[in-house]
């Protein structure tokens, strides 16, 4: 895993998110608002990362998942601005993708994937 710029085409504020782990606007992503059918990939790497059947709306801002694809998530202890989280990260190139929480739904995983737009692209399904 190595975080280094595997799409040339990203903008400075995917940058700043997937790098330096900044955290987009609330209610500010292109995705917050997005259900059709398809896939949400890392948009440095293009690794498969989430699915339109996970996604739901939290109502915090971020697009949400209750489930990551097997394998395409990994996990670090964050202790940044006085609170104790999980960071997620793109397996595959190690980008930030925001943060996983234990409130979901109850009758699914119970979890809540809390994602950057600006980190993802979305694939439609054709």
């Amino acid at each position: 895993m190595t975080k280094d710029v595997k799409n040339p085409d990203l903008s400075d504020e995917q940058k700043a998110v997937l790098f330096d782990k900044a955290t987009e606007a609330p209610f500010s992503g292109a995705l917050v608002y997005t259900f059709d059918t398809g896939d949400y990939v890392c948009a440095n790497c293009g690794s498969k990362l989430f699915t339109s059947h996970t996604k739901f709306d939290a109502g915090c801002g971020w697009p949400s998942f209750d489930q990551a694809v097997e394998g395409s998530i990994i996990t670090e202890k964050d202790t940044t601005h006085g609170m104790v989280r999980t960071e997620i990260m793109c397996a595959q190139c190690g980008g930030h993708l925001g943060h996983v929480f234990d409130d979901g739904p109850k009758e699914t995983t119970g979890l809540r994937y809390c994602v950057n737009s600006l980190s993802l692209q979305f694939t439609p399904k054709k």
